[in-house]
This record gives structure tokens, sequence and C-alpha cells, in this order.
């Protein structure tokens, strides 16, 4: 038996996971057991979420095409998506099928990287419900490769590793999500068992996971925290390469109240496909995330006769429209999104005592 398989590996493997710990506790994060107690989910989030994809489905001849939630909150996860993944080779072709259902909008993209890699996942190609030809039953076909393909058409690169399905709803309880299923057309061999000598490697890949996702969203709420209560301003490009799509328009930002303290978050009138507001605990975990999440979309808000919207985000029930309840917490980060703007805008943010919330 090699040393791996000793116990040198499972060690080494808890040792890693230990350190992962002291990352909740960055100088700049709260110290109270609340939030602290937060920051330990997430971390054990981050392990569910570093094994399903580090572990279980991880061979590209032969993809899962699996459902992220509703473990999956994060980095700002939206509450008005529903997230698949695979991993893919983009050495390899794929055929991705299945029938559109009634989901307001499909934005379906390859990525190169990986935060067990570098905290980067980095868009190859870029397909959405816009432009996805279907028959009259709604059922479709999208060829992945390298090559063009006629029809609908995912472009690969020789590097990419990722399919990521973003699913938005409207209004989840009248919408019905599409089905998928993914196929490697030219896998080239049988599916093969689990290699000792690569699960090490797999195992540790799992850490680096975690790392990556602790690495990318601490910053950003490390940065927004410079400027709180305000959209901190951030070049499109950071989000596109954390794993955003490119017909998303982010905003992004620090939240943080007193109990007599409001945020009042105006939204002009936008032409999009999409867009929405929700509020994050101070982990990018949305708020409300397994109840009803703290979040506002262009459905579910009430707009003035201009068709804008004042969104308020207060501990309490200030007695206006688009009340964000903030559910205990008391800080956070916060994501504002539009898909497909014409042109995108982002809302405005100030802070407000809760007796000058109409002002």
């Amino acid at each position: 038996m090699s040393a791996p398989y000793q116990g040198e590996l499972w060690s080494r493997f808890c040792d890693g996971l230990k350190a992962l710990g002291h990352e909740v506790l960055r100088a700049e994060s709260p110290t109270d057991d609340f939030n602290r107690a937060e920051g330990y989910r997430y971390l054990t989030r981050m392990l569910r979420d570093g094994i399903m994809r580090q572990v279980e489905f991880i061979d590209p001849a032969y993809p899962v095409l699996y459902d992220l939630n509703p473990a999956w909150v994060s980095i700002g996860s939206s509450p008005d998506n529903e997230y698949f993944m695979s991993f893919i080779d983009g050495r390899l072709d794929y055929c991705l099928s299945g029938n559109r259902g009634g989901v307001h909008y499909i934005g379906i993209s390859t990525k190169t990287g990986g935060y067990e890699k570098e905290p980067a996942l980095s868009p190859s190609g870029f397909i959405d419900s816009t432009i996805l030809k279907t028959d009259a039953d709604g059922n479709f076909e999208i060829h992945l490769s390298q090559k063009p393909q006629p029809g609908n058409w995912l472009q690969m690169s020789p590097a990419t590793t990722n399919l990521i399905v973003r699913q938005t709803f409207l209004d989840r309880k009248r919408e019905k999500p599409a089905q998928m299923r993914l196929e490697c057309i030219n896998p080239g061999r049988e599916p093969l068992p689990l290699d000792p000598y690569e699960f090490p490697d797999r195992l540790m890949a799992v850490l680096k996971y975690m790392k990556g996702n602790f690495d990318v969203s601490g910053n950003w709420t490390r940065m927004f925290q410079t400027a709180p209560n305000s959209f901190y301003p951030l070049d499109q490009d950071v989000y596109l390469k954390a794993g955003g799509d490119p017909t998303i328009f982010y905003a992004q930002g620090y939240w943080q109240l007193h109990a007599d303290e409001a945020l009042v978050v105006d939204v002009p009138k936008l032409e999009c496909e999409f867009w929405n507001f929700q509020i994050n605990n101070y982990w990018s975990e949305v708020v409300g995330f397994n109840q009803k999440p703290s979040a506002v979309n262009k459905s579910s808000a009430k707009v003035d006769d201009e068709g804008r919207a004042r969104l308020v985000v207060a501990h309490a029930d200030p007695g206006r429209p688009n009340w964000i309840p903030t559910l205990g917490h008391d800080r956070g980060s916060m994501i504002f999104r539009i898909i497909n703007g014409r042109p995108p805008e982002a809302p405005t943010a100030r802070l407000v005592k809760m007796d000058q919330i109409s002002a």
C-alpha cells in the first residue's frame, strides 16, 4: 500500500481544510457569533460544492450536467436563477439537447480555467435563448465544438473546461424550467473506474477550489467595504473573468445598516430582458436563500408612472413597496444585475434614516 493510502492523504486533506477555516477569521471580517457562524456554514457549502466539482463529476468523456441548486450559494448567485454545470474538455465534441420549457431566459456558456487552478472562469463561448433555435414544441439541440456547426453552435477552445447553464425566472410559480441533457459525441473510450493515482490530486483540488472562492468573494467584499452603501465602480471584465455571462451587467457593493437606518436603491427605467437586486450576507450568500430571498426583480418590483423602482433595504417594514428585509443581518454585499440592457445602467444607493425614506 502506497503512502497516501496509509493515512497520509486524508491527514493532508483535513489539515488543509483546517487551514481554510482561518479565512473566516480575516482581519476585516465581522467578529460576532452570527456572522462567524455563517462563515463556517459557507465553508461547509463550499466543501460540498468542491466535492461535486472535483471528485464526483470529473470525466469529460461521460459528462454529467448537474443541478447546483439548492446547495450552491457561491459569490452572490441569483435567487432568480437555476444553475447547472458540467466538466467538459474542449478537445471533444458534445451535444446539449432538451426542451426550452417556459423559463423567461436561458444563458449557456463555456468557460476556461477553474477556481481550483486560478480564481477565474473565463469565457470561451456563449449562446442564449434570444437566438436559440427550437422546433414548434420547444425542442432543441446545441452542438459544442471548436469548429462551427450548422444550427445552434456553442463555441469551445482547446482550453475549455466547464459548461455553465443559467435559467433565469421572472416568476418561478408560472414558468416551467427547461430540461436538458449533455452527451459527448466522441468519447473515444469506455468509462473509467476510479484511478487511485489521480484521486489524491482530485481531493487536493477540492481545497484549491474552496480557497479560490474565498479569495474572490473575500477580496471583493473587502474592496466594497471601503465605500459602504454604494455601488462600487468595477470593470465588467472582472465579473466576466470570474464566471459571469457577457449579456449580464453587474453592479455590486457593500451595505451596512444600524437599526434606525435604511438603504434606498433607486432603479431607473430600464429597457432590458431582466433585472434584479439582492442583498447578500457578509459571505456573498443571498439573504434568505432557504426562506424568501431578500431580492426584487423586474417582474416583482412595483414601479412608478415613469417605470422607475425605489427599493428599500431595512430591518423593519418601512410601509413602502419593494421592501427588502435584512432577516437578522446588519451587513453584507449587494448585487444589481441586468440582462441584455439597452444600454445597461446602474442604480443609485443612499443611506437614510428610517423617517427620511420618502425624501
